[in-house]
């Protein structure tokens, strides 16, 4: 269910937006990208040198679920693996990836945390991140479902995100899980990486 998600005026980091629209045209082709863009009232792609208004990137994924709501988490999740990808190729230097790499995980991890939370504007937006604990993240006023309902945790873009660095750079058995969301009424959207033995 979607309320009125156009009174935010912050900035987010504009592969909010890039990273999801190849995923959509590789799901369902240029007609479904240009319906979820529409949709969201984003008539072009932003420029990837700067940082853009997060109410259009909020309204594309909302879009997105509101459009596909079967398809979304998967097609969100892709998205969020684009976007960390693309973290790791162009925004941390490869020399401190190989540090991290070879750190144990239980130290590996917490400068990682720092790493991100210096940066966090870039997918947080207006919203308040906080580290919440060993390997947990929290986002209160969470842009990307501002003004959603949901009986469920709607962040698989960022679960993504946070998974897909932190299983390359600290442990590749770890794997993140939304246990709060500010669509469901939580204060904070919550995010707990965990160790599993799963693939």
């Amino acid at each position: 269910m979607l309320r009125d998600a156009n009174h935010t005026t912050g900035l987010i980091g504009p592969n909010a937006v890039l990273q999801l629209l190849p995923v959509l045209e590789r799901a369902g082709g240029v007609r479904f990208r240009d319906q979820v863009m529409a949709a969201a009232g984003v008539f072009e792609a932003p420029g990837d040198d700067g940082m853009m208004p997060e109410a259009p990137a909020a309204r594309m994924h909302q879009a997105l679920r509101a459009i596909e709501p079967e398809m979304a988490p998967s097609l969100a999740w892709a998205a969020g693996e684009r976007t960390a990808q693309y973290i790791l190729a162009y925004r941390i230097p490869q020399m401190a990836q190989v540090v991290l790499k070879s750190l144990p995980a239980a130290l590996a991890g917490p400068l990682l945390s720092r790493a991100i939370a210096k940066h966090a504007w870039t997918f947080a937006g207006s919203g308040t991140f906080r580290i919440a604990g060993p390997l947990t993240f929290e986002i209160a006023d969470n842009p990307i479902v501002r003004g959603e309902v949901s009986d469920v945790p709607l962040c698989h873009w960022h679960c993504a995100v946070f998974e897909t660095l932190f299983r390359t750079l600290v442990d590749p058995h770890l794997r993140c899980t939304e246990e709060t969301c500010c669509a469901m009424g939580a204060p904070a959207c919550r995010f707990v990486l965990r160790r599993t033995k799963r693939s």
